[in-house]
């Protein structure tokens, strides 16, 4: 190849790389801008910031949290939902356990037991049961390792021996469950590993009265809203820590409850900030 073709082919190529900068790196850039500035769509463009006499206190689209310097709910003010991330916008990731997350590890509690420890909490917290399925009645995993001979599938077809994996439980207390298939349950030694065993989560009998948003939390870990369900169970608690009639709650959280998208898209929610800065101008006004 001559030189003069050479010069041809990347002058061609600088060309083509100016023009698409021009208009992938500057001129679409720029038309979604002014796009985004139209009426009706700048509020969301901007963040969704939510404004209190002039000034933001936070963005209707990502959950903060209602707590004091200690990390304590206010009890005047509706909870969130939890958050993996603390509610930033720039920690946002996945918690990385699953349901099958049944047995703690040191300084990490496993799923289930988050799921128990946080139910035990809102029910201390608005005055209901905080027991739930698979929970034991301290607030973590209620799951067994089961140590005996397994058949082909790897079920274990007769225990020999049984221990409680989750509980921190001593000479002084005893394990959440007796007997399993007749052999009486131990309580884990610490530093003990008892992955040997098939480990057998166990239902019990509870029927939780705290609602799952409650103690789950969202994929990004900033859901700003909550269920219903989970607004109805504090409307006590915030109307006694406000001095207000529970009914005038309940009024405002149906009127901060939205619907199914388009009808029939996901479920009702409630905006947690929105409903708290609704609360905060009623007892403004008097």
């Amino acid at each position: 190849m001559s030189f003069t073709a050479l010069v041809r082919q990347h002058t061609a190529a600088l060309r083509a790389l100016l023009v698409l900068t021009v208009i992938l790196g500057i001129g679409y850039p720029v038309f979604i801008w002014l796009v985004a500035q139209l009426p009706g769509l700048q509020h969301k463009a901007d963040g969704s910031i939510v404004d209190v006499a002039g000034k933001p206190v936070g963005s209707s689209l990502i959950g903060q949290s209602f707590t004091d310097a200690d990390g304590n709910p206010l009890p005047q003010y509706f909870q969130s939902r939890p958050s993996s991330a603390d509610y930033d916008p720039m920690a946002t990731t996945a918690s990385n356990l699953g349901p099958e997350s049944l047995i703690d590890q040191p300084d990490t509690p496993s799923l289930l037991t988050q799921v128990c420890q946080r139910s035990r909490a809102v029910g201390d917290l608005d005055g209901v049961s905080g027991a739930r399925p698979f929970c034991t009645p301290g607030g973590v995993g209620a799951v067994l390792s089961v140590i005996g001979p397994r058949d082909g599938r790897g079920d274990v077809i007769k225990p020999v021996r049984v221990v409680s994996v989750n509980e921190p439980c001593a000479d002084t207390t005893a394990p959440f469950l007796a007997t399993y298939e007749g052999v009486r349950v131990e309580c884990a030694e610490p530093g003990e590993d008892y992955t040997i065993g098939q480990i057998v989560p166990i239902r019990g009998t509870s029927k939780p009265r705290v609602p799952a948003d409650a103690v789950t939390a969202s994929g990004s870990g900033l859901d700003p809203d909550i269920s219903p369900a989970y607004a109805d169970l504090q409307v006590n608690r915030v109307a006694q820590a406000r001095g207000l009639d529970p009914q005038r709650v309940r009024e405002l959280v149906t009127q901060h409850t939205d619907g199914r998208t388009l009808g029939f898209l996901g479920e009702p929610r409630v905006n947690v900030l929105e409903l708290n800065l609704a609360l905060d101008t009623l007892a403004a006004r008097g």
